[in-house]
């Protein structure tokens, strides 16, 4: 039987260590009972999520701009797959979040997904977790960074430096990252929802429109292109993949509700939401745009209506990234301030160190994305190489590890272990394939001279 590694205990008298003589609190000018009433309220303030909550904010996390990316993926798969691939992978997604959530419940300490690998692997899996955990989560936000200097375009048509609408939109993500708890950002996350589904929607009905008063016959089909290539089929397959890819903040979610069992309904109402959306949106547009649909979708809404879609977008552009900067900076926060109440954010040090550290991850992400030509595709490779673990893999192995009762093959588990064996095998196939469409993707593009420029003026 395997070893499980525990994560290190927090317990109270740790965070709470005092110099007996005086009662004062070394480093923090602070005394036991101020510390013990900070850490009361810092504990109810981060304790706040219920589920409905959660599921605001899984879906401010899950359903972005790159929903009206999956027409495109449509147009490259057929219909038929298109739509197969949408459910199916919905439906492993909501499996896997299950998983995740139950680890979550057998191991109440575990309060990001790097806490997670420390239970199979000890410290060379919470370090490596940690990383993969935080590089995704930085470039997220370098990503939303982009594409709100690409909306600020659009709506100017590019009357400035593309620089300059980079600068501002990294503003405007270190100003939403600010406020620490998941229960405030939720209550951005219904604005988030409202934003997206307008976006959609707008776009739906211009390319409805344009479709009905065009007198060409619509040229969607039901297979995939005739010419199609592996590399452009995995790519489109990914698409699908990252637009489910929640998971990788569900523990960090989920440290802060207080019910947490009550998680299952919010992964089922989260999963539901983003299939019907997905399916419907990939579907519909692509009938209406054809196997030419542009991605994001709203670039073949008409110039008119493309820039009321991207106005309606901007506050899902910036409060979907920087919620990612949030769940990273609260991931290395607690780890530098562990044992003190300054991880709470509630004194004058903790909203100093928390803020500072906002603003350094959102530079970082915006001199990333800046800095490297393929930045898109790079994002591209590091979602297959962690999302990849984070959504498919990972919670198949913690399943064999953490939750399984028994030996594998005893009639109880044998189904979940055929299940569990098949979602491993996904994510080793997204992590190989994606990865390696990708880099194919990259050198297709050097040769076709459109890779763009590092920290440049012109229209992105």
């Amino acid at each position: 039987m395997s070893t499980i590694h525990h994560p290190e205990s927090e317990s109270h008298s740790e965070k709470s260590s005092t110099n007996k003589k005086d009662g004062h609190l070394p480093g923090d000018g602070l005394f036991v009972g101020d510390v013990e009433t900070l850490e009361a309220q810092g504990t109810a303030h981060f304790s706040r999520l219920g589920w409905k909550r959660l599921t605001v904010v899984l879906l401010v996390e899950a359903i972005a701009l790159g929903a009206l990316s999956i027409p495109s993926a449509f147009a490259t798969l057929g219909m038929v797959a298109g739509v197969i691939t949408t459910i199916g992978l919905g439906l492993v997604a909501i499996y896997t979040s299950y998983v995740i959530g139950q680890v979550k419940l057998k191991f109440p300490e575990v309060a990001h997904y790097a806490d997670a690998g420390r239970l199979i692997w000890g410290r060379f899996g919470y370090e490596l977790i940690g990383a993969m955990f935080a590089l995704e989560l930085t470039f997220l936000v370098g990503s939303h960074c982009l594409t709100g200097a690409i909306a600020f375009g659009k709506l100017t048509e590019n009357a400035t430096c593309s620089l300059v609408f980079g600068v501002v939109s990294a503003v405007i993500l270190f100003l939403l990252a600010i406020p620490p708890s998941f229960a405030d950002v939720a209550i951005l996350g219904y604005i988030d929802f409202v934003s997206i589904m307008a976006a959609i929607g707008i776009t739906v009905i211009a390319t409805g429109i344009t479709f009905g008063e065009s007198t060409h016959v619509a040229n969607w089909s039901a297979w995939p292109k005739d010419d199609i290539s592996f590399v452009d089929a995995f790519i489109a397959i990914t698409n699908i993949v990252f637009a489910y890819s929640f998971a990788v903040c569900q523990f960090s979610f989920m440290d802060e509700m207080h019910t947490p069992k009550d998680y299952v309904k919010s992964i089922w109402a989260l999963g539901l939401i983003e299939i019907v959306i997905y399916t419907l949106t990939g579907s519909l547009i692509f009938v209406f745009a054809g196997s030419d649909v542009a991605s994001p979708a709203l670039l073949s809404a008409g110039k008119l209506m493309a820039k009321i879609a991207f106005g309606l977008a901007l506050p899902v552009i910036f409060i979907s990234g920087s919620i990612n900067g949030t769940v990273v900076a609260r991931y290395i926060h607690g780890r530098i301030y562990k044992d003190s109440v300054v991880r709470f954010i509630n004194t004058k040090k903790g909203w100093t160190t928390w803020i500072a550290l906002i603003a350094a991850i959102t530079l970082v992400a915006w001199v990333i994305a800046e800095a490297i030509p393929f930045f898109g595709d790079l994002l591209g490779i590091m979602s297959a190489l962690f999302i990849s673990g984070f959504t498919f893999y990972f919670p198949a192995i913690f399943w064999f590890k953490l939750i399984k009762v028994g030996k594998w093959y005893e009639g109880k588990n044998l189904f979940l272990s055929f299940v569990n064996a098949i979602v491993f095998l996904i994510g080793l196939v997204v992590l190989v394939a994606g990865t390696y469409s990708t880099v194919v993707d990259i050198k297709r593009q050097y040769t076709k001279g459109t890779v763009r420029g590092a920290f440049t003026c012109a229209p992105l």
